[in-house]
């Protein structure tokens, strides 16, 4: 039989019943029992897991379901005192808010409402339970219709458990997933203080509720408790920085080996570990498991397969820009030493409001730390210690995540010169005027991001982009005499054209060498012979090296 990689898939049921891969994270279960916590905030980067999670909890406690075949063979399963306590004995409730967003407070409410109502279908029974109070079966019908007030919809997570205790006369397990997706909607959309408050009022069902066994809310952020939690004193957070479960959400690096062994590719463990590996939850180096599955999947089509970036077409790439559209030169400067597989050592806070956390430079990091976007350093690289006085060392973890900046700044960048005035640049170069534009392109660079590793490819596309847009026709890399010349500028009305090459001095090579260089190839290759019926034919080689540029025009074509 051949393994089935379960992309997409979020039901432990369907997994299981389904004999989809799973890698066994059930010994969750015992260290989330042992520690006997009212109510656990876990936040994790998105895919990572958390959903999956949730859902096989749900499957172990739920005393309407017979799912112990489904941990068959699992670590819990050996669990003999655990199996017997907790194994299908208790009520659930078990939401997703990932689906509470709109265009406006009105759409989102709206969606919550039309949810709540799909929840209270699936315990239609309490509406003729004998052992529930009068006035909560008539709310509940009201959620089950969508007729319910704004405030009973707001405040139902409490009715549920409420009326499930009642009904089965235990106390209830309450597992909220994604509870900060409203707010980060709300937020981009303009609604966010509505948005809040409903969200408050629906957690509310987490402080002092006499029906409650305990509670687990996931969330990729941690909202601060006064803005949200207030007054809920028997939360208890487990992070990206604590140890607490920090093996139980995402792959190890034992978890993928076994994983490639089993499907046939352990000799690609390499490419997938410089990739999709290198975050670090507490004290365990961690691969996105959305990834990892991805490439396998894909190598399972075809083993030449490169790797590629999964988990970016997923998440909020738009929160990078919108930093880096923020940012000061500063800031600049040190995502060029992350780029440069460099750490940075800033203040991180773990809470965050979305109203303030673009407002402050911490606030920044610590966006881009609990999305992970960043990770923590390695011990040696803070001097023993990931966490000074809240200051910790930062880095980019992988491949992918480094090529989601590359893209997200070369993005950037191209809105930047759409904005630039290049008419001196551009008619530097129609007068013949090197030393000019070698100047105005140095002090563009000055204010980008330069990569270290981006080399002609990059500063092609930058030369590029300063000659789109400005009124002429624009050719990159189109087949003229007997080469590819770079950027071909054509004037059609003054039957002129500007020709550039451009080089990055490697190592070693002096910027100069390098501009000598692509004045010899557009010689050499007689790229200027093939532009028929133009009068001015001007050629220039441009080289860079870091945030320096030179250009120099060719006497004799």
């Amino acid at each position: 039989m051949g393994v089935y990689i379960p992309l997409g898939i979020e039901s432990f049921a369907d997994m299981r019943e389904n004999d989809y891969y799973y890698v066994d994270k059930t010994s969750f279960i015992k260290e989330l029992l042992s520690n006997k916590f009212k109510v656990n905030l876990i936040t994790r980067p998105r895919r990572f897991g958390k959903s999956l999670t949730m859902s096989m909890l749900d499957d172990f406690f739920d005393i309407s379901k017979n799912s112990k075949s489904h941990f068959d063979g699992l670590a819990i399963s050996r669990e003999t005192e655990i199996y017997e306590k907790w194994m299908n004995q208790y009520p659930v409730v078990s939401i997703s808010l990932k689906s509470i967003k709109g265009a406006n407070y009105e759409r989102a409410f709206s969606k919550l409402e039309v949810y709540i109502s799909e929840v209270c279908k699936k315990y239609a029974f309490l509406e003729i339970s004998d052992k529930a109070d009068a006035d909560d079966i008539i709310l509940f019908k009201n959620l089950k219709a969508q007729t319910a007030k704004s405030e009973n919809i707001e405040t139902s997570l409490r009715l549920l458990t409420r009326m499930l205790a009642a009904h089965y006369g235990k106390k209830v397990i309450l597992l909220i997933d994604e509870y900060d997706v409203p707010l980060a909607e709300a937020h981009n959309n303009g609604y966010y203080s509505q948005m809040l408050e409903c969200i408050k009022s629906l957690l509310d069902v987490l402080k002092t509720n006499d029906y409650l066994e305990f509670g687990i809310v996931t969330g990729c952020l941690r909202i601060s408790k006064e803005s949200i939690f207030t007054g809920l004193n028997n939360l208890v957070v487990s992070s990206i920085t604590t140890q607490r479960f920090d093996e139980c959400i995402g792959f190890t690096e034992e978890e993928v080996e076994k994983l490639l062994a089993d499907t046939g590719f352990a000799d690609h463990a390499q490419e997938i570990r410089e990739w999709y590996d290198g975050y670090r939850f507490g004290q365990v180096d961690v691969y996105c498991p959305w990834d990892v599955l991805n490439h396998v999947a894909a190598l399972m089509e075809n083993p030449k397969t490169e790797p590629k970036s999964y988990w970016g077409g997923t998440s909020h790439n738009n929160v990078v820009l919108q930093i880096l559209e923020n940012a000061q030169t500063n800031i600049n400067a040190k995502f060029e030493t992350l780029l440069s597989g460099e750490t940075i050592h800033e203040s991180v806070t773990e809470e965050l409001t979305y109203d303030t956390m673009m407002q402050s430079e911490d606030g920044l990091w610590s966006l881009l730390f609990m999305t992970g976007y960043l990770t923590q350093g390695n011990k040696n690289e803070t001097g023993g210690s990931e966490e000074t006085n809240r200051t910790l060392a930062l880095k980019i973890p992988n491949e992918e995540v480094k090529d989601i900046f590359r893209k997200t700044i070369v993005d950037r960048f191209k809105k930047e010169v759409e904005i630039i005035d290049r008419k001196d640049l551009i008619q530097a170069f129609w007068d013949g005027d090197a030393a000019k534009a070698s100047e105005l392109m140095s002090d563009i660079l000055f204010n980008t991001i330069s990569y270290y590793d981006y080399k002609e490819s990059y500063y092609h596309a930058f030369a590029a982009g300063l000659m789109i847009g400005a009124g002429y026709i624009v050719e990159s890399n189109y087949e003229k005499g007997l080469g590819r010349p770079d950027i071909v500028v054509m004037d059609r009305k003054k039957r002129r054209a500007i020709l550039l090459e451009a080089k990055h001095a490697g190592d070693g090579e002096t910027i100069e060498h390098a501009c000598k260089e692509a004045l010899k190839q557009i010689k050499e290759k007689r790229y200027a012979e093939s532009l028929n019926g133009f009068r001015t034919v001007i050629c220039y080689g441009i080289a860079f090296e870091g945030k320096d540029c030179l250009v120099q025009q060719l006497a004799d074509k």
